[in-house]
């Protein structure tokens, strides 16, 4: 399959991430999970986190930064937290368990924290905040990263782009949610660049002199991102890194490896929070206020040229319903990865693709 922007119904993608992990040694339980998770990401429109990871996630596998016949565990619990090990496991299915465990202990103390330490790239954190608004409830999910983002003051990378998302149910409306690495860009759409040959836009990198580039070959041996909005992205960045890796008790800092190029094994920290909102007032009275909000946001005076005023996470819910009837259309990168990963694991996607023009 030449690369190339192509089109693929939802369930065939599924099952080619299914057969891929299969055939890697994962349970049927949990490649059905963890597909779920990277499908549903490609169906947002957020590629860069989507299936194109899978290849690389497997990758990991068979160099052992993770164990394919690890499973996460509960070492330490109370009435409103929780701390996992992850056992180096396939983060998609740590952290659904860990959001999962959040959920539950929220419907007993109207708030929970969980955490988990020796886990990895756990792909789009929306997917797990969402987890909870489907339950009615407000969620959190974050995550620390290899440093490779700079602070204000620095040369190089002092933390990572250690992404945060929120999501929040509504009654009528979608759910609104937030999903953003706290450096200017996350680092996939700087691989991205990288891919394709292309420039960077100018405050995303810094050189290997702390100066501005948009030339992105050397990263992220050379230079490194900028945190949004400046000490703003930077104070954030830092409260997830406590959050996650100081209050799990798992690597932070420089002590965190890079699950593309780093050493054996991976060890990044997770975090995920839930909020009842039933015990403060009815779900119903929360939709309705909810819904106040997102159309007072929707319908406040647009400006010039201006056709529409979304909410967060609204273009993904747009995306995600014309992928689910029209297939989703992958851009030209995640058909080579899909096409890497096909030949890794002798998988025929033979009909599976339709050519488009253009992504």
């Amino acid at each position: 399959m030449s690369a190339g922007p192509r089109r693929i119904r939802v369930r065939d993608l599924e099952t080619i991430c299914r057969d891929a992990m299969r055939k890697a040694g994962m349970s049927d339980q949990d490649a059905a999970l963890t597909a779920d998770v990277l499908v549903t990401t490609d169906t947002w429109g957020v590629h860069t986190h989507g299936t194109k990871q899978l290849r690389g996630l497997l990758k990991n596998f068979r160099d052992g930064k993770m164990d394919v016949t690890a499973s996460a565990e509960i070492v330490a619990q109370g009435i409103s937290w929780a701390l996992y090990d992850g056992h180096r496991s396939m983060p998609m299915v740590t952290s659904r368990r860990a959001m999962a465990t959040a959920i539950e202990k929220a419907r007993a103390s109207g708030i929970a924290w969980v955490g988990v330490r020796n886990s990895g790239h756990f792909g789009a954190a929306g997917f797990y905040a969402n987890m909870a608004a489907k339950e009615g409830m407000l969620g959190l999910s974050m995550c620390n990263v290899d440093p490779g983002v700079a602070v204000p003051g620095s040369r190089g990378p002092v933390l990572g782009t250690n992404p945060l998302a929120y999501a929040v149910p509504a009654g009528a409306e979608k759910p609104v949610f937030l999903d953003i690495a706290t450096s200017v860009v996350a680092a996939g759409k700087v691989y991205a660049a990288q891919a394709a040959g292309k420039p960077i836009p100018d405050g995303w990198l810094i050189d290997k002199d702390g100066l501005p580039t948009t030339d992105p070959t050397g990263y992220p041996l050379v230079g490194a991102l900028m945190p949004m909005a400046g000490h703003k992205g930077y104070g954030i960045a830092l409260m997830i890194e406590i959050l996650t890796g100081v209050l799990c008790g798992g690597a932070f800092g420089n002590d965190v490896v890079s699950w593309v190029n780093g050493p054996a094994p991976v060890n990044q920290s997770l975090a995920f929070l839930a909020i009842d909102i039933s015990l403060g007032m009815s779900r119903d009275e929360f939709g309705t206020r909810m819904d106040k909000l997102i159309c007072g946001i929707r319908g406040a005076p647009k400006a010039v040229n201006a056709d529409r005023i979304y909410l967060p996470g609204e273009k993904e819910w747009d995306n995600r319903e014309k992928a689910l009837r029209d297939g989703i259309l992958l851009p030209a990168d995640v058909v080579t990865s899909l096409d890497g990963l096909a030949n890794d694991f002798s998988l025929d996607t033979t009909g599976l693709f339709t050519v488009v023009d253009s992504a």
